[in-house]
């Protein structure tokens, strides 16, 4: 419940930011074009993420309903009382998993080669019952709707910075001062609340995915291997822009800033997990 109230909060924080720049910079005929530019990306994405990031991991789908993975799945998926999603294997010796898809009835998890040799069977449930946490939870629609609301902000303070270089001359002093102060803070503003959004559904994930399970024990030793194992075999394949997705950043060994990282301190989640009580 506070993860869900901490979204919603977030939420509006950004959406409360963009109708301020908005109003700061209204009568800019191309705020609109931007704005409805931003919208169909973000949307598109949404609506064609499980092929684009898919294809991008080089993922190949479980045909084999024998297969270990496969059968985890589908139990994890009938304990939470989920369609059955479909299943890929995505080939890299990095350690990780992530879920995809725009609903529970268009959703896929995906593991990799090397999180399957490193996880023992309770530990690898644990990790699927937090994707399918995600996909219960609805998380790519609310971190598609953070990424457009943020993606019109930071169009918008790109035309401000164009504005402040050529509109100079026009504009008084302090119209150009308030032009630069929002091109270079608002995307930064944006940028953090919609990653501590990403980090508030992390936390649920990990909650929600051990209550399918009414154990997170499983998932909290998962991570803890997952931490140690991320930093010393990063992943190669795909894109720093999806990192979000999976259960663990596969793409660094520590964030410089904590407001600045798009999962929450593994310590601290292995810590709450390890303190549920069912």
């Amino acid at each position: 419940m506070i993860n869900q109230l901490k979204t919603v909060v977030l939420l509006g924080l950004l959406t409360a930011l963009l109708l301020w720049v908005g109003q700061l910079l209204g009568g800019i005929s191309g705020l609109y074009i931007a704005g409805v530019f931003a919208i169909l990306m973000n949307f598109g994405s949404y609506w064609f993420s499980d092929k684009i990031v898919l294809m991008m991991y080089r993922a190949k789908q479980v045909a084999d309903k024998n297969h270990p993975l496969y059968k985890i799945v589908k139990e994890v998926a009938e304990l939470a009382k989920l369609p059955m999603p479909k299943v890929y294997i995505i080939p890299s010796d990095a350690s990780n998993a992530f879920a995809t898809g725009r609903s529970p009835k268009h959703a896929a998890v995906a593991a990799t080669n090397g999180i399957l040799n490193l996880l023992s069977h309770e530990e690898l449930k644990g990790v699927m019952a937090h994707e399918m946490a995600h996909v219960k939870n609805r998380d790519i629609l609310i971190s598609t709707i953070a990424g457009t609301i943020a993606g019109v902000i930071s169009y918008i303070a790109t035309m401000a910075q164009w504005a402040a270089i050529f509109g100079g001359r026009d504009r008084g002093h302090s119209n150009v001062l308030s032009l630069i102060l929002l091109a270079i803070i608002t995307p930064l503003i944006a940028t953090i609340i919609q990653l501590a959004i990403s980090r508030s559904r992390e936390y649920l994930a990990d909650a929600t995915g051990a209550g399918i399970l009414r154990n997170g024990k499983g998932l909290a030793s998962a991570l803890g291997k997952l931490e140690n194992d991320v930093k010393n075999h990063p992943m190669r394949l795909g894109n720093q822009a999806t990192a979000h997705l999976f259960i663990a950043n596969p793409f660094k060994g520590q964030t410089f800033m904590a407001l600045l990282s798009t999962h929450p301190p593994m310590e601290e989640r292995v810590r709450r997990l390890n303190t549920i009580k069912f």
